[in-house]
Parts: C-alpha cells; sequence; structure tokens
C-alpha cells in the first residue's frame, strides 16, 4: 500500500510539472536575459518583449493585458545565437522630428536607445518582433 501511494504522489508531481511546463515549475525568482521597447511614431507605439534566462517571456502592447509565454526550443536557440553576435553600441540622440521609433535593447545589464538598427541588432530584434507578434494580440 506504501508503494502505490509513493507512485500515486510522484504520477501527481509529474503530471503538474507536465501541465505548467518547466519554466513555471520552478519558483526560483527570474532572470532577465533580454529586453526590447519600441516606442514612438504618430501611432503611440509602446511594445515590450522580455525574454528570462529560463526561455519565458512577458509581452506586452500600449494597449492590452501583459501575456506570459514560453518561446520554442527554436525560437530560444535562435535568439540565443543571434545574442552571441550583437553589439549594444551607444544611444544615439533622438533625432529632429517626429513619427520616429525608438528602439531600446537592454542587455548583460546595459540598456541602450536606438534609431536605426545596427546590423547586430536587426537579428535580435527581428527574432523579438516576431515573439511578440506570435503570442500578443494585434495592436
Amino acid at each position: 500500500m506504501r508503494t502505490s501511494r509513493v507512485t500515486l504522489l510522484s504520477l501527481a508531481v509529474l503530471c503538474a510539472a507536465a501541465l505548467t511546463g518547466p519554466a513555471e515549475a520552478t519558483t526560483a525568482p527570474r532572470k532577465s536575459l533580454v529586453e526590447l521597447r519600441e516606442q514612438g511614431g504618430f501611432a503611440g507605439l509602446d511594445d515590450r518583449v522580455r525574454v528570462y534566462t529560463d526561455g519565458c517571456a512577458l509581452l506586452s502592447r500600449r494597449t492590452g493585458p501583459v501575456v506570459r509565454r514560453c518561446l520554442t526550443a527554436s525560437e530560444w536557440r535562435g535568439l540565443r545565437g543571434a545574442l552571441r553576435n550583437l553589439r549594444l553600441g551607444r544611444s544615439e540622440a533622438p533625432p529632429q522630428g517626429a513619427d520616429f521609433l525608438a528602439y531600446g535593447l537592454t542587455y548583460q545589464g546595459r540598456r541602450v536607445t536606438r534609431y536605426t538598427l545596427p546590423p547586430s541588432w536587426r537579428p535580435v530584434v527581428d527574432r523579438l518582433q516576431r515573439v511578440l507578434a506570435k503570442y500578443q494580440a494585434p495592436r
């Protein structure tokens, strides 16, 4: 009888972990890996994607709820590969005029804002934008 209780308890724990996924099963504080924030334009864009070291992300737009989703293995591998080639550089001064988008990237404790995307930023920004489009409601 004791063995069956242990087996049932083990099965219950495994089922709970399978339902919540490995990232949700952990209770340790999450550490941010990278964050993209796009702001500006006439529409008042304010999109945010923060990916944590556990492979899950918080996604938000100016309107709508904050959504938490975990990246697929392919998305996670692609993002980490793109981050290996990322060179943050320095922030740019805001351009004169209106309707410009500001791209803010935070990575390895540094936050840099650009109005034009350097070549090493493009793969990271593209991947994070695709994650936002896939998991977050449209604007």
